[in-house]
């Protein structure tokens, strides 16, 4: 394909040899450029591909992107833009024939919600007969087939490359998480979203390789209802105001509080036998009785974002009310068992928002016992032990205090952290260093109204340790020992 055909859409100058020149692949990083590459110089976070240069022309690329002046030999085509980042974006949209153009797309964005509200909204479209791809923290998922992506919001190239394949597969939608750093270094350019949801915002992502301060932060996400034609938003947020300042779309509100757009009334949790979620009647521009197969208000939210998608791009009642009755994510609020006598819940919660907003959920319930198993990964910031143990501390009748992804660290110093939090208050707990031991223990010393929640890892299916990575998966392990003791 010639460079000219990749730049269509870009704003750029040829600044040495010819933007006719024909290429035969694209590539962004040094190590993989191969004879007749278009190569873009990728500035990172600790790498500036600008100083691989002259390895990539040894490589053979054709032509070059860049953002600065270089110097290359004349055969080489020199391209130079604002933006390697948008330019890569751009090009790879191109590359794979814009794909995202054949599709009804939609992007979710917030602090907290994205991985449950994408499976909602992919639920319920798939309800409703339609093919839908989805990419996010749980991967990119093609019909049968998960690819594990490295990051929530891949890199543009590998992106366009995802949504060729659901094309190709006959995918008619796509779903998918939009973080503020794929937005930031634009791996969602090159292509807009038909609709965009944004879901919360609280502080977070904040401090080295990731945002500068909270104000930046909440740029970039508002700039999702700047890159959709349709937008809806949690009005609830004490930051919606803020958020939709400068948008360009067509917007709608949701609610649990007030009387947005949609918004829901009646919301009462419900648990018994086999079954725990909660209930709602939606109001508004669609009006339905919602059972949702997930607990918590925080999911009443997550429905009610799901819902006013789905009414906007114009799909049933029956498909909605069918999806939300069944729905389930791995690693979010995922029962794993429930009965009269206890339930099992694994959560992906890793931080003191997210646990004390779990906790507080569960509580919601009136379990007999809730206890809390969880440790801290190692290698992060002490701080956040300190918190998440003065948390469980404070909040869950008992803690099984136990290792989570040490990496680096020894587990046994991780857990003395988590002690100092625990320290703070009169909670109960049990030390156990060995995941497995510990969530067995919880299993086997269940008392009847327990709610039992694991929590870290949520769909991590591996603990790393001194830089290996071993199986597990926290909802296998808690099986295992519901079937020893022979609960299912």
């Amino acid at each position: 394909m010639k460079v000219e055909k990749l730049l269509e859409r870009s704003v750029y100058e040829c600044v040495q040899g010819s933007s006719e020149t024909e290429v035969c692949g694209i590539s962004f990083d040094s190590r993989n450029v191969k004879k007749g590459d278009l190569f873009v110089c990728i500035r990172g976070a600790s790498v500036d591909a600008h100083a691989f240069l002259p390895a990539v022309v040894e490589a053979g690329a054709a032509a070059v992107v860049v953002e600065e002046p270089v110097s290359a030999p004349e055969a080489v085509t020199v391209i130079r833009v604002d933006s390697t980042r948008l330019a890569l974006a751009e090009i790879s949209a191109a590359w794979f024939g814009y794909p995202a153009e054949k599709m009804t797309t939609v992007g979710v964005t917030g602090t907290k919600g994205k991985t449950t509200t994408t499976h909602m909204i992919k639920a319920i479209l798939e309800a409703a007969g339609h093919k839908v791809g989805l990419v996010g923290t749980n991967g990119a998922v093609i019909g049968d087939a998960v690819h594990p992506t490295k990051n929530t919001t891949p890199e543009s190239y590998e992106l366009q490359q995802y949504f060729r394949e659901m094309a190709d597969a006959g995918c008619t939608h796509m779903v998918m998480e939009v973080s503020s750093q794929g937005i930031m270094l634009n791996r969602v350019g090159g292509f807009s979203f038909d609709y965009g949801v944004f879901t919360n915002l609280a502080p977070d992502h904040i401090g080295p390789g990731e945002h500068a301060s909270f104000e930046e932060y909440l740029r970039y996400k508002s700039r999702l209802f700047r890159m959709c034609r349709v937008g809806l938003g949690n009005q609830d947020d004490d930051h919606w105001e803020e958020v939709k300042q400068g948008r360009t779309c067509e917007l709608y509100t949701y609610s649990v509080k007030g009387k947005g757009d949609f918004f829901a009334e009646n919301v009462h949790y419900r648990a018994g036998g086999e079954f725990m979620g909660v209930a709602f009647d939606v109001k508004g521009r669609r009006e339905l009785a919602a059972d949702v197969n997930i607990p918590g208000l925080f999911n009443v939210y997550n429905a009610m974002a799901a819902i006013g998608v789905c009414s906007l791009i114009g799909i049933s009642e029956e498909a909605i009310k069918k999806a939300l009755r069944t729905v389930a994510v791995d690693g979010r609020m995922e029962i794993v068992y429930a009965s009269d006598d206890f339930s099992v819940i694994v959560d992906y919660a890793h931080n003191e928002v997210s646990m004390e907003s779990l906790l507080t959920t569960l509580r919601d319930y009136r379990p007999g016992r809730l206890v809390c198993l969880f440790g801290c990964g190692g290698n992060r910031s002490r701080l956040r032990r300190y918190g998440m143990g003065e948390i469980s501390g404070r909040m869950a009748d008992f803690t099984i205090i136990t290792a989570d992804n040490s990496r680096f660290e020894e587990v046994e110093d991780i857990i003395a952290d988590i002690k100092v939090g625990m320290a703070r208050t009169d909670g109960k707990f049990a030390e156990i260093p060995d995941r497995r031991e510990a969530i067995h223990y919880a299993v086997k010393h269940a008392e009847k109204g327990d709610m039992i929640v694991i929590i870290g890892k949520g769909h991590e299916d591996y603990q790393e340790i001194k830089g290996v990575r071993y199986p597990f998966l926290d909802k296998a392990v808690a099986r295992e020992a519901l079937r020893e003791e022979g609960r299912i």
